[in-house]
């Protein structure tokens, strides 16, 4: 088994080795240069036709993408401790906060990312005045995420999961490009330090 992935900041193949790490589970991170633009290779779209990382290879050389795809895998592989939930109920809160990470806080760190940043520019057509509106809408999921946060712990509840995976990767992310927590947001700032506090987070 393989997992192909790159290291920090890049915050998808993060989840992935922070998820292993809170599962205790030793498998080596096959890094690719995407500077060096390692992913687009021929060899990696043989194994993911997108090009992008992580990628995991599975034994019997089959792949699998998508960083909540590879952690459901390994949830499905050693149940304990779960990452996903345990109840129904509990399953559901963790998907629903695991997609509000990805759509509410990472596309617009995305947009940035992609429209804004001069380490993209020479990879796509900027629309710069696009990229820069971005940081109002992320600005917003800021504040909404620190009113979420007010009387729980973690984002789906009392438990640490794959949505906070999910969350921490993103906004660590976003610091890196220029988007830091704004500092009135003490909940959101308060969570930030206790989920970085954890041994995975060095993952």
């Amino acid at each position: 088994m393989k997992l192909f992935g790159a290291p920090m900041p890049a915050p998808n193949p993060r989840r992935v080795r922070m998820f292993l790490a809170e599962k205790g589970i030793d498998l080596a991170e096959t890094p690719l240069d995407l500077r060096k633009r390692e992913h687009k290779s021929d060899d990696h779209k043989a194994r993911n036709s997108l090009g992008q990382v992580p990628t995991l290879e599975l034994d019997d050389g089959s792949h699998i993408s998508e960083t909540v795809a590879i952690c459901r895998y390994f949830e499905e592989v050693q149940p304990e401790p779960p990452l996903f939930g345990r109840t129904p109920a509990e399953k559901a809160r963790v998907d629903m906060w695991t997609r509000r990470a990805e759509f509410i806080l990472m596309q617009p760190v995305g947009n940035f990312w992609r429209h804004a940043h001069p380490y993209t520019a020479a990879l796509l057509t900027q629309y710069k005045d696009f990229g820069e509106s971005n940081r109002e809408i992320y600005a917003g999921a800021q504040g909404w995420l620190d009113r979420e946060l007010a009387e729980r712990e973690f984002l789906a509840g009392d438990a640490f999961t794959m949505a906070d995976i999910c969350a921490l990767t993103t906004v660590d992310f976003a610091d890196w490009i220029g988007l830091p927590i704004d500092a009135k947001h003490a909940n959101l700032t308060a969570w930030h330090g206790r989920v970085s506090a954890r041994p995975s987070a060095k993952a």
